[in-house]
């Protein structure tokens, strides 16, 4: 069985999840759009890449006709950590009905041990190298001191932003000129931080 690259190992730690997680497999738009190929053919080809490695199984005359072969130990080290999408106003950001999935990483990818994993969206922290689609990964419950890049919520709605303070005023500071920084005055608004930024997990392209 040949060793799978990177990207592989993505599109196959993403099968496998989705069939624990549902018990059926994804359908091939749904691979692409998950991990941000340009369409379902591209995704179509890792699959047939995959079936010539020997991890998977494919059944054409069916969309869903994905089935794993592979052994235990091809899945890929690590932990798997729930990948956040679009929050609800008002409802907690690990809420059931926000994890879009379920994605396997090992930790040692980050400057700390991340507990989940938000779904960018925007384009306010390029800068940063954080860009739309990006998967951030985040540490839950930790500081963030000023200069530190965390995951904040104010009035309802959840933001990436580099962290500064002046006085009681929390600054969240954006890494794209476009974008004017946001000042809370904490002693009469309330900020959330929900975990401090250990890393970044680039969109695949197709």
């Amino acid at each position: 069985m040949s060793e799978l690259t990177d990207k592989q190992q993505r599109v196959f730690a993403f099968i496998r999840d989705t069939i624990a997680a549902r018990q059926t497999p994804p359908t091939r738009a749904e691979i692409a759009s998950a991990l941000g190929f340009a369409s379902a053919n591209a995704a179509q080809s890792h699959l047939r890449t995959l079936e010539r490695k020997g991890v998977i199984e494919l059944n054409a005359g069916r969309s869903r006709g994905i089935r794993v072969v592979a052994p235990a130990e091809t899945a890929a080290p690590g932990v798997s950590l729930a990948v956040i999408g679009r929050v609800a106003a008002g409802a907690p950001l690990l809420a059931v009905e926000h994890v879009e999935r379920h994605c396997r990483v090992d930790p040692a990818l980050f400057s700390a041990a991340p507990d989940y994993l938000l779904r960018v969206q925007g384009d306010s922290m390029t800068g940063a190298g954080i860009l739309d689609g990006d998967l951030l990964a985040v540490q839950a419950g930790a500081e963030v001191r000023p200069g530190r890049i965390g995951v904040f919520r104010r009035d309802d709605e959840v933001t990436v932003k580099r962290f500064e303070r002046d006085g009681t005023v929390a600054r969240l500071v954006a890494a794209n000129p476009a974008y004017e920084e946001i000042r809370v005055d904490t002693t009469r608004e309330a900020l959330a931080c929900e975990g401090l930024a250990v890393g970044v997990i680039r969109a695949l392209g197709g």
